[in-house]
C-alpha cells in the first residue's frame, strides 16, 4: 500500500546533511505509473528490511528534452504527463524518502558510466543497493549497462536488482511513451488502467482575463506544463482542494484560440453552479471524460452556446455517476 512520509529532495550531490547508506533507483519516472509503482514497492520493500533510506533519481530535464534541444529539433521534445510537483509528491507517496533531481545537462551527459557511479551512487549517496530496469542504460553515450553495474556493486558493496516490465490487462508494457500516446488521442480510460487512477494535474490558481465572469462562467485559471500530454480540449472534471468534498466541473485544456491569437496553454475549470473564490490556492483537478476538441469560434455568441452545450454535458454526467 502506498505510504504517507516525509521526504527530502536533493538537487545537488553527495547530500549535505548524511551519510546513511541508501536502497535506490534510477529513471524519468513520468507519470508514476503502475510499471513505476511496481519498482517502488519493491525499493520501499526492500529498504525497510535492510535499513536503508528509499531513494529514487530521476532528471530535470527529461534527457529526451535536453538532446531534442540541442539539437534544435523541438519536434522530438517528449510530452510531459506530470507537472514536477504531482511527480515529487507521487513518488513520495509511494515511499520515496529521498529524490534526488539531477539537473539534466551537458556536464552530467557527459559523464563516464564509472563516474557516474561513484560520484553519485557510491559518493552521493552510499548505496548498498540498487534496483533497474533489464533495460537500463546510464553515462556518456549509454555506455554503462547492468554487467558494470554489477562489478561495480562488486568493488563498491552494493547489490544490484533488475526488474521485469509491467504488463498491462491487455498483456502490452505499461510505459510513459504509450500513456502519452493514450492522452494524445482523449483515452482517458486506458490512461487510467496504466496510472491505477483517473489522470491529474495540480496547479495554484492565477488571474486570467476574467472573460469568463462576463458570459457567466467563470473559471478557475491553473498553468500546466508547456508541452503537457493531454489533448487540448474540453472535459468533464472534478475539482479537489476547495473543500472536504470534490467539485463537480467542466474543464478547457487549451491556448483559447477564440479570445488570443497567441496564448499559452492554460487549464480553466468552471465549477458547476457555485462560484468560489480561488486565486494562490493549490487545486488538483481530475479528468474524467473527453468532451470535444478546442475550437476557434467566429464570435462569443457561438462560442457561448457551445459551453451551454458542455455544461449541460457535465451536469448530465454527474446525474448518472455522482461524484
Amino acid at each position: 500500500m502506498p505510504v504517507k512520509s516525509t521526504f527530502t529532495i536533493y538537487r545537488s550531490l553527495p547530500r549535505f546533511d548524511t551519510q546513511a547508506a541508501s536502497a535506490v533507483t534510477i529513471g524519468n519516472f513520468d507519470g508514476v505509473h503502475l510499471g513505476h509503482q511496481a519498482i517502488l514497492q519493491r525499493l520501499r520493500q526492500e529498504a525497510a528490511a535492510r535499513q536503508l533510506l528509499s531513494t529514487v533519481v530521476t532528471f530535470s530535464p527529461h534527457p529526451r528534452a535536453y538532446f531534442a534541444e540541442r539539437a534544435n529539433r523541438p519536434e522530438l521534445y517528449p510530452a510531459q504527463i506530470n507537472p514536477l510537483r504531482d511527480k515529487l509528491q507521487a513518488l513520495a507517496h509511494h515511499g520515496a524518502q529521498q529524490i534526488v533531481l539531477q539537473r539534466f545537462n551537458q556536464d552530467f551527459a557527459s559523464l563516464p558510466a564509472e563516474v557516474f557511479v561513484h560520484e553519485l551512487l557510491v559518493q552521493g549517496l552510499n548505496t548498498k543497493w540498487l534496483l533497474v530496469g533489464k533495460d537500463f542504460k546510464f553515462g556518456h553515450q549509454r555506455q554503462g549497462d547492468i554487467e558494470l553495474l554489477r562489478k561495480a556493486g562488486a568493488l563498491y558493496g552494493f547489490q544490484v536488482e533488475t526488474i521485469d516490465d509491467v504488463p498491462s490487462p491487455e498483456g502490452q508494457r505499461i510505459s510513459s511513451s504509450s500513456i502519452r500516446t493514450a492522452l494524445a488521442k482523449g483515452q482517458l480510460e486506458r490512461v487510467k488502467q496504466s496510472l491505477g487512477h483517473p489522470f491529474r494535474i495540480s496547479g495554484h490558481v492565477v488571474h486570467g482575463q476574467k472573460l469568463g465572469r462576463t458570459i457567466g462562467y467563470p473559471t478557475l485559471n491553473i498553468p500546466v506544463p508547456a508541452r503537457c500530454a493531454a489533448r487540448s480540449g474540453v472535459y468533464i472534471v472534478k475539482l479537489y482542494g476547495l473543500g472536504e468534498q470534490p467539485l463537480p466541473g467542466i474543464a478547457s485544456l487549451g491556448v483559447r484560440p477564440t479570445v488570443m491569437d497567441a496564448g499559452k496553454l492554460l487549464l480553466e475549470v468552471h465549477i458547476l453552479d457555485r462560484v468560489v473564490n480561488a486565486y494562490g490556492k493549490l487545486v488538483k483537478v481530475e479528468f474524467l471524460q473527453f468532451v470535444r476538441n478546442e475550437e476557434k469560434f467566429p464570435d462569443l455568441q457561438t462560442m457561448m452556446a457551445a459551453i451551454d452545450n458542455d455544461a449541460s454535458s457535465a451536469r448530465e454526467y454527474f446525474a448518472s455517476h455522482g461524484l
